[in-house]
């Protein structure tokens, strides 16, 4: 959005930028920045808190005011990421012959199908729907277990896309698992690759994924670049 900001400026519409990681904007210089040492994904700072989130705007729209560009300014207030993981407790499938991971995922199906038909939508589908994810982790397994990548029967083809959802699947029913108040967004990130069998599945076949000399982006956008 920085480098945007410099294409629409010289169209002659002003902007200003709303800047999560400050090198960047450092470096790229912005017309108008307003820079939040907020977590990544809350350019606006706290999740339900209009009254912030309208002083963050606030302090942004005060920047098109200014002509001595480019500007950079830090919003006085500084929220520090929280990463305690999500209690959920996930209902035993009792399938002795399928794997950890694979049985996991058939114990929260019930929770999955709860919360989609309360909302009424889900995120999962990219590439497998919620009856693809357990064959979907059998074949991560082989990967993490020495399968070559490109041998396997992944589907789409596409390992993002196929983690993606069963990443969505997973977060979707951890909302209708979550004990407490309602679960935040990385504390559900933590809960799955920390806590569930998929998650520890996930990450082991993105390593060996890397390990086999896979294209970059292959393996190392199975999972935040943190993990």
């Amino acid at each position: 959005m920085c480098v945007l900001a410099h294409v629409f400026e010289a169209a002659g519409i002003a902007t200003v930028a709303l800047a999560s990681m400050l090198p960047v904007a450092e470096k790229v210089a912005p017309p108008r920045a307003l820079h939040g040492e907020f977590p990544l994904g809350r350019p606006l700072g706290r999740p339900g808190d209009p009254e912030f989130q309208h002083d963050v705007l606030a302090r942004a729209f005060a920047l098109l005011d200014r002509t001595d560009g480019p500007v950079l300014e830090s919003h006085p207030e500084v929220i520090e990421e929280t990463t305690d993981a999500v209690s959920c407790r996930i209902p035993a499938a009792y399938d002795a012959d399928a794997s950890p991971a694979v049985e996991e995922s058939r114990g929260i199906r019930n929770a999955y199908d709860r919360i989609r038909e309360r909302r009424g939508v889900t995120s999962v589908g990219r590439v497998i729907d919620a009856d693809g994810v357990p064959a979907a982790l059998e074949v991560l397994e082989e990967i993490a277990a020495g399968a070559g990548y490109k041998e396997v029967d992944l589907p789409g083809k596409n390992t993002i896309a196929v983690t993606h959802d069963i990443r969505t699947y997973y977060e979707e029913a951890a909302v209708e698992l979550a004990e407490g108040p309602p679960a935040d967004g990385r504390a559900v990130e933590a809960w799955f690759f920390e806590r569930t069998e998929a998650g520890r599945t996930v990450l082991a076949a993105r390593e060996a994924m890397r390990e086999q000399g896979a294209p970059f982006p292959f393996w190392f956008y199975m999972a935040p670049g943190h993990r």
